[in-house]
């Protein structure tokens, strides 16, 4: 049975290729969140290196492992803030190109489920393998499904996430200014599949342009129940349940 949870939607303006400084942030990011009270935290699309992926086609060094090293402090923060987080990155697939990929880490720093975007868009097709099976987890008898920026265009995603029992559907995604998710695509969502639709959204300048944050959670109804603001590194929190 579902009981009430609080799940943050964290937002911050990524270093571009630096995955140290991303990295530093993210856990920051987990351990303040997880001190008032969250026990998920969803990080944006390709939070760990920005959205450029002209430098990921182009530079292996920012290819990442499941295991890898470098996010030994996102492992380390889960396991102090008694919490799981969804960190996206571009996570090496078994042809050897990356996956635009979504590890959702444990709050032991265990990896939950991994979760490859299924609809890449646009030049992401060059660049990234797509996935091919839908984004799983279920932590305190709560199911979750998740879901990255285009997906969420595809109401087919949120259809089978509520038909498989999931009551939470987590979104990792780099929305530039005038993009009209926020008004016609979370919300729907939300409202059309009786879902919570949380949404982690960058600010500042990347390949996709400018983008606010805004992130954010939707009620099942499809009203706006947290708003994380515009330009402000930091996150929202929402009790889902």
């Amino acid at each position: 049975m579902m009981g009430a949870m609080i799940v943050a939607a964290a937002q911050f303006a990524p270093v571009a290729g630096d995955i140290d400084a991303n990295v530093r942030t993210v856990a920051d990011l987990i351990r303040r969140a997880g001190a008032e009270g969250a026990r998920v935290v969803v990080l944006p699309e390709l939070a760990l290196t920005g959205y450029e992926p002209t430098l990921i086609r182009n530079t292996q060094a920012v290819h990442l492992a499941e295991d890898d090293e470098r996010l030994e402090p996102v492992r380390e923060a889960c396991r102090a803030a008694g919490a799981a987080a969804v960190v996206n990155g571009p996570v090496l697939t078994a042809d050897g190109r990356p996956g635009l990929t979504s590890l959702v880490i444990g709050p032991d720093g265990e990896i939950l489920t991994r979760y490859d975007k299924i609809h890449l868009h646009g030049f992401e097709n060059e660049v990234f393998a797509p996935g091919e099976a839908d984004g799983r987890f279920t932590l305190d008898g709560t199911r979750f499904a998740l879901a990255t920026c285009y997906d969420n265009r595809f109401p087919e995603l949120a259809d089978r996430a509520a038909a498989d029992g999931c009551t939470v559907y987590l979104a990792s995604s780099v929305l530039s200014v005038g993009n009209d998710s926020f008004d016609t695509v979370y919300p729907a969502r939300a409202r059309d599949f009786g879902l919570y639709v949380v949404m982690a959204n960058v600010f500042g300048e990347s390949e996709e342009g400018t983008c606010e944050g805004f992130s954010g959670a939707w009620g099942p109804d499809g009203e706006r129940i947290a708003d994380a603001g515009r330009d402000k590194e930091g996150f929202a929190l929402a009790t889902v349940g």
